[in-house]
């Protein structure tokens, strides 16, 4: 026996027992690996939230301030000699007095106040103190005058328009040193605006004009309101949803649920995902050379706008509406058709109603892009200038009309610092939309998701 273990071979030694409680290096490496990538995950959400704060934060500091505008309180008397010189009341008599004539009887009430109320105008040369009151204002009163002859010969307290400049003074961006190299305001009508505003006759409330006005002219800023666009908007969005709707889930049910899979149907699929992916302004050129150039639709007008902005979205619609169609589990087909269901009532009384949240979501989703296009809009002309609103449906369908992004393109495009305060408040609008949009959205699928 001492032999056979002297010649026996020796036993390597036994590895250590792994713990699943004790790591190893192994095990190190890969838990530093995932809390690097975590790292890097919330690095990459928190630089995404930075910016999204940085541009909202530019857009409302820069775009708030256009709700609210600069207006004059004083006193104004109508005189019928001069607003109804021919004494008879008749309105056709009334409507050959310009808004010169207007516009001279303001700058007179309006010098008569200050003098009643000893403010100064020292510096202040009669052109320049009729141009603190805004262009706007005097077509604004001889509407008001026009629409109502009574009340000539009144004396009415008037909340007029301040001129732009003056505007932009109180809301800080006009200041002394720029009126100095400024052509349109001087130093000293914006120490005539410090004095006006201490005695109660300058000051700012909300706009609601903002909201209602249609767009003005470079010379009347204070004016330009987003009426026209909202309006045109709406005409366009509720035409695409007439549109896109009605097609696009007939043509999710039929190619999901009845075509036959073969190359025809196959064709159609890629064709529509492509058609999801073209660039926007391909679908205006296409709109300008066959809804206007061929089919003799008017320029600008919200039809066109829509079956442009409808053959954008229905891809959009179709994609969503297919894959909440292919949602539905196969088990609820099946036990329909097993209790004798026919294949439309399986699809209209059991797959579409399941799949309806997705559907919504979808359709919502795809008018709310459509909102924000403006490239298509600028082809088929709907950044002209539009100072008339249209009509109601449906003969409003072809009167000229603007949009919300074309109108933000538009006042992005001028010179004027006003039009540019303009246009952020619009984009503000114009979020309030999306926003409101995609939370519908939002609660349709909560109200309305099957969990299976």
């Amino acid at each position: 026996m001492t032999d056979a273990a002297t010649n026996a071979t020796p036993r390597p030694p036994a590895k250590a027992a792994h713990s699943l409680l004790v790591p190893d290096a192994a095990m190190g490496r890969r838990n530093a690996a995932e809390k690097r990538f975590r790292a890097y995950g919330l690095a990459a959400i928190g630089v995404s939230l930075s910016v999204l704060g940085i541009m909202l934060w530019s857009i409302f500091s820069d775009g708030l301030s256009s709700f609210f505008q600069a207006k004059l309180t004083f006193p104004v008397t109508l005189s019928s000699e001069v607003l109804d010189p021919a004494g008879n009341g008749q309105r056709e008599e009334m409507t050959k007095v310009t808004t010169i004539g207007y516009g001279k009887l303001l700058t007179a009430a309006f010098t008569a106040e200050l003098a009643a109320k000893g403010i100064s105008t020292e510096g202040v040369t009669a052109k320049q103190l009729a141009e603190i009151i805004s262009k706007d204002a005097p077509g604004v009163l001889r509407a008001k005058v026009l629409a109502d002859p009574s009340l000539l010969d009144q004396t009415l307290t008037m909340s007029v328009l301040a001129a732009g400049r003056i505007d932009g003074y109180l809301k800080g961006r006009v200041t002394m040193e720029t009126a100095e190299r400024d052509g349109n305001i001087s130093p000293e009508q914006l120490q005539l605006a410090d004095r006006l505003k201490a005695a109660g006759i300058l000051g700012s409330s909300f706009n609601t004009r903002f909201l209602t006005s249609p767009d003005a002219s470079d010379q009347r800023p204070e004016a330009a309101g987003l009426g026209v666009a909202i309006l045109g908007s709406a005409y366009m969005m509720l035409l695409v949803l007439i549109i896109c709707v009605p097609i696009g889930v007939a043509t999710s049910i039929y190619l999901e649920e009845f075509a036959p899979k073969n190359r025809w149907t196959d064709l159609i699929e890629v064709n529509i995902s492509n058609l999801a992916a073209v660039p926007s302004i391909v679908f205006g050129i296409l709109g300008l050379a066959i809804f206007i150039n061929f089919a003799g639709f008017p320029q600008s007008s919200s039809v066109v706008g829509a079956l442009v902005l409808s053959l954008m979205t229905l891809p959009t619609i179709i994609i969503a509406t297919r894959s909440s169609i292919r949602a539905v589990p196969p088990s609820i087909r099946d036990a329909a058709l097993g209790v004798g269901a026919s294949k439309m009532q399986t699809v209209f009384h059991h797959v579409l109603p399941l799949a309806m949240p997705g559907i919504l979501t979808g359709t919502i989703l795809g008018l709310a892009s459509a909102l924000g296009e403006t490239a298509p809009l600028l082809l088929i002309g709907m950044v002209a200038f539009v100072d008339n609103y249209p009509s109601a449906p449906v003969e409003g369908f072809l009167d000229p009309a603007t949009a919300l992004p074309v109108q933000v393109y538009s006042w992005a495009s001028r010179s004027d610092p006003a039009f540019i305060e303009r246009s952020s408040g619009a984009i503000i609008v114009l979020l309030v939309f999306l926003v409101v949009m995609n939370v519908t959205a939002i609660i349709l699928r909560r109200k309305f998701e099957r969990r299976w």
